[in-house]
């Protein structure tokens, strides 16, 4: 199999079936420009050929050394069925027309959270955070909740794709697939 998003298809849909949490969590990992890391969860909201999307206030940390750096790498680790994805790739913004149909799906009170949430900066106490929920709940009372101008998201372009099968005495399985022009290579790594 040449093409790593139909295994990763395959994968995903078995992990789907057998996670009991989150099987769209992934570890995303950043970089600032001198190459301080960070790593954190997020959750996969779309994927297709073109990459992986997830979404975020671009004033978090996350956004903002994305926007520094679009260097960043994906892990997706589903422990039970022994496997892990691994994403290099680069970080682009995805477009306001899809930033504003998964906004427009969300859970209203998500909405409400995301014009609440200076997310990442520090927060005296959590009751000033409660008090910024219900200003943003009485000022959008009876309409819907629009996308705020920071939230959107991203699309991790992949580079190169690892997948990782757990084996016996250590002998994992590696299938790397690079990004060859328009399509991929594939190659084995040793374990």
């Amino acid at each position: 199999m040449t093409d790593p998003f139909a295994r990763f298809a395959e994968w995903f849909a078995a992990a789907a079936a057998s996670e009991p949490n989150d099987p769209n969590a992934m570890a995303l990992a950043t970089a600032t420009p001198d190459g301080r890391p960070a790593v954190r969860i997020v959750l996969l909201k779309a994927w297709d050929a073109r990459g992986f999307v997830f979404y975020t206030n671009l004033d978090s940390r996350k956004g903002v050394e994305i926007a520094a750096n679009p260097f960043v790498h994906l892990d997706f680790h589903w422990k039970s069925l022994r496997r892990q994805v691994r994403v290099d790739g680069r970080a682009e913004p995805v477009t306001d027309a899809e930033a504003d149909a998964y906004f427009a799906s969300r859970a209203r009170a998500s909405q409400l959270g995301a014009w609440a949430s200076d997310q990442s900066r520090p927060l005296v106490d959590r009751a000033a955070f409660d008090a910024r929920l219900a200003a943003a709940t009485v000022r959008f009372a009876g309409g819907p909740v629009p996308r705020p101008p920071r939230w959107s998201g991203f699309r991790v372009v992949p580079d190169a794709i690892e997948f990782w099968q757990d084996r016996d005495f250590r002998h994992h399985e590696r299938a790397l697939f690079t990004r060859d022009g328009d399509g991929w290579r594939e190659g084995l790594l040793f374990p």
